[in-house]
């Protein structure tokens, strides 16, 4: 689709709508409703454990109660408890981590407001326990209600568009009990003649279709303008779900401006409250990694100046966040040698550059304690893609599609890749593709608790044979 067609779609709906913002949540009434009977059996609850334990209720219960029901309000939009389709045990997870939050604030705020504790911490125990329960076992009967009714009580869908895209958008609607639409038909394409549109609209009545997917590519979207003033005469809701399965997408996102759609397609994860997050948790655990560590780092640092001559420290140009060049620190490793012709060749199995000490400490992973450092002065991250040195980053991005898109986000001194065997000498431009296609796997999924996660998985590939 040209360009100038794509940003007529955008400037006709733009123009229908007035200004109102184009990104709209879509509440169901079963979610509305869902919610309501949840704030019901939480108060319910709340009222019964009151008349249960000292038979009336006072001033702060109400105080509570109120800030409670506003607190869930908040907490459970935040994380889509009613609007995102998860395992039973992912549902649980969030359940319980929204259910606590609302529960950690009306505490807290009842303990301002009063200046005073007036709620037991056995009550409260009882309260968070029960509560979370019926919730949850809410949902479990919503969900088995909505699922036992799906086809009879949506409306038949359609979608236009071919291969795995268009099947797993069918996969993903119709096993979603929650929304209003069921897929009853895909349809590849249109060809753009009189009979092929005639066909489809009469497949649109043969099957009473009352709403329509289109998930083409940027590149078919002329489709979209083909019979998208048709579809709107017959009062049909037309979606469009763009196809980017030709771009290696890198944290991709949608977002509003200003009332206009934006379409992210690569940016890095590090934006915001999240960059302040990820550099509080990375420079107190270097801080405290380098306490513990310090005897290990000074007998490592005796050890390389007593058995070869040389400096304790290996420094070396790497590229970091957003292609930022920094100087990594390493334990000197390698006996002290002339790069010829200024290569930087990896370190091989069996490399007789590198010293005694040296190998035992590349096994172990102890010539990466250093880079703590650059934890500290902000240069890297605990948990990251590991930086490479700037003449492979010449090489392979000649050869590796999005290699260079690693550098969204800083460079770590574990990560994704290395807990998963992804380390040491890269024989073949397969190990590298494999260590890339991880860095970018970390950074579309970039959390907290990823990172926690890695490290505690590096704990045990330490001692990875692919280490030396």
């Amino acid at each position: 689709m040209a360009q100038s067609e794509l940003k007529g779609i955008m400037e006709d709906l733009e123009s229908a709508l007035g200004g109102r913002p184009l990104l709209q949540r879509r509440n169901t009434l079963s979610n509305v409703f869902q919610s309501l009977v949840d704030a019901f059996l939480v108060l319910a609850f709340f009222v019964l454990l009151i008349v249960l334990s000292v038979g009336s209720i006072s001033t702060h219960h109400v105080i509570f109660g109120l800030i409670l029901i506003g607190a869930m309000a908040i907490c459970y939009d935040f994380l889509g408890i009613y609007r995102k389709n998860k395992s039973l045990f992912g549902k649980a997870f969030d359940l319980l981590l929204a259910w606590f939050s609302s529960l950690m604030v009306g505490v807290v705020a009842l303990y301002f407001i009063l200046s005073s504790q007036y709620l037991s911490g056995s009550f409260l125990a009882v309260f968070s326990v029960g509560g979370y329960l019926l919730q949850f076992f809410s949902y479990i009967l919503f969900f088995l209600y909505k699922k036992s009714k799906s086809k009879k009580s949506k409306v038949s869908a359609l979608i236009i568009g071919g291969g795995s895209f268009a099947q797993n958008l069918k996969v993903k609607i119709n096993s979603n009990p929650w929304v209003r639409e069921y897929v009853v038909c895909t349809v590849e394409g249109l060809s753009g003649g009189e009979s092929d549109v005639d066909d489809f609209f009469d497949l649109i009545d043969r099957k009473s279709i009352k709403s329509i997917f289109f998930a083409v590519s940027m590149r078919q979207a002329s489709e979209i303008q083909l019979i998208y003033d048709e579809l709107m005469n017959r009062n049909l809701d037309v979606h469009w779900v763009p196809n980017f399965e030709s771009l290696k997408l890198i944290n991709p996102s949608v977002k509003e401006l200003s009332g206009m759609p934006i379409m992210t397609l690569s940016e890095t994860p590090l934006l915001g409250t999240h960059h302040l997050k990820k550099a509080i948790i990375d420079k107190s655990l270097a801080a405290i990694a380098l306490l513990v560590f310090t005897p290990l780092i000074i007998f490592t640092a005796i050890a390389i100046k007593l058995t070869s001559s040389g400096p304790v420290f290996f420094r070396q140009p790497r590229t970091g966040w957003d292609g930022k060049e920094f100087l990594i620190w390493k334990f000197r490793s390698m006996k002290v040698h002339e790069s010829e012709s200024g290569e930087v060749k990896q370190a091989t199995k069996d490399d007789d550059r590198v010293t005694s000490v040296g190998r035992f400490i590349r096994k172990t992973s102890i010539d990466e304690l250093p880079q703590l450092f650059n934890v500290l002065e902000g240069n890297m991250s605990m948990v990251g893609p590991r930086p490479h040195a700037v003449q492979h980053n010449t090489l392979y991005s000649s050869q590796i599609k999005a290699y260079l898109c690693r550098h969204r986000i800083k460079p770590g001194i574990t990560g994704l890749a290395q807990v998963r065997g992804y380390r040491g000498e890269t024989e073949q431009l397969e190990q590298m593709s494999m260590r890339v296609e991880s860095d970018l796997e970390y950074i579309n999924n970039w959390s907290v608790s990823l990172d926690i996660a890695i490290l505690f998985r590096t704990v045990f590939t330490l001692f990875s044979k692919q280490a030396y």
